[in-house]
């Protein structure tokens, strides 16, 4: 009898772990994301979704050339990939998975942004089926880079 309690009483607190996740105790949003992205791109539309349904609230700004605004920001080349994204003061670019933004806004870095480069797969967006290994990129204002996170 008393298994069975604890082993409801762990579901019960697994479902409001869940459920009260990433968002902030009022139930708003973790934070507002504007993702910059082809209109026809639907790995990029997955990406929204993922990070919609991990508490963020995505504004898109479709565009069919999404180049201007990846210069504009100073997304280093070789860490390029299909969509660009800000939230707060930091840069997101590419598949970067949402507990990487959720732990960048918590320990407030002093860096430019995230990135993905590429489009590897098993990433947030490229579910196929297939899981390649792939690092998230850190990248300050001057181009430098560091691994953040390895998947």
């Amino acid at each position: 009898m008393i298994a069975i309690s604890v082993l409801a009483l762990t579901a019960i607190i697994a479902v409001l772990v869940l459920y009260t996740g990433p968002f902030s105790r009022s139930g708003e949003a973790i934070a507002n994301v504007t993702v910059y992205k082809s209109p026809t791109c639907g790995c990029c539309s997955k990406w929204v979704d993922h990070l919609e349904d991990n508490g963020f609230n995505v504004i898109v700004k479709n565009q069919y050339d999404v180049s201007p605004m990846k210069r504009q920001l100073a997304v280093p080349e070789p860490l390029r990939a299909c969509h660009t994204a800000t939230v707060g003061d930091y840069v997101i670019e590419g598949h970067v998975p949402a507990t990487d933004i959720i732990r960048l806004l918590n320990d407030k870095p002093s860096i430019r942004g995230l990135a993905v480069a590429g489009m590897p797969q098993g990433s947030p967006g490229m579910e196929t089926g297939r899981l390649d290994r792939y690092s998230v990129m850190s990248f300050n204002e001057q181009g430098v880079t560091r691994t953040y996170n390895t998947y």
